[in-house]
């Protein structure tokens, strides 16, 4: 590791310890040449994962838009935030250890109705009005007559 006053290439870990949130690792250095400490942090190479939306454009994965849109399913329900972080935490996993590059919209949706079917049915009949995009509402009362 370059040291960031002398710039040379040679240096000892002093201390090395996970950061709170244990996604890196903080280690402390001291340059061979000048002696001086200084800090750098290791964390993991992730490749992005891009999401293909149904008009054919192309986003990065955003597990934080994931959340907001679960948040709104869930508004006014008696769902504890703690359930709708396991819900996004087990869809990421999902969708990063997929290996692909990328994955539909349709795809994530499916997985955030399977997950509200099982965390409060309300949220999930929510999430599907949006999510299907019900042209009327015969289709709509189908939907909820094929979930009873």
């Amino acid at each position: 590791m370059k040291c960031i006053y002398c710039g040379n290439a040679e240096s000892k870990v002093v201390d090395s310890r996970s950061t709170d949130d244990g996604n890196s690792i903080r280690r402390r250095r001291e340059c061979l040449q000048c002696g001086k400490r200084f800090t750098t942090y290791e964390v993991i190479e992730s490749t992005p994962v891009l999401v293909v939306k149904r008009d054919g454009t192309r986003q990065a994965f955003d597990p934080l838009k994931l959340k907001g849109g679960i948040i709104k399913a869930c508004e006014k329900r008696p769902v504890a935030i703690r359930d709708i972080d396991a819900l996004v935490t087990s869809i990421e996993k999902q969708v990063y250890n997929s290996l692909d590059q990328e994955i539909s919209s349709q795809k994530i949706g499916e997985m955030v109705m399977s997950g509200l079917k099982e965390l409060d049915q309300i949220a999930y009949v929510r999430f599907a009005s949006v999510y299907r995009d019900f042209r009327d509402v015969t289709s709509f009362i189908e939907f909820i007559n094929a979930f009873k």
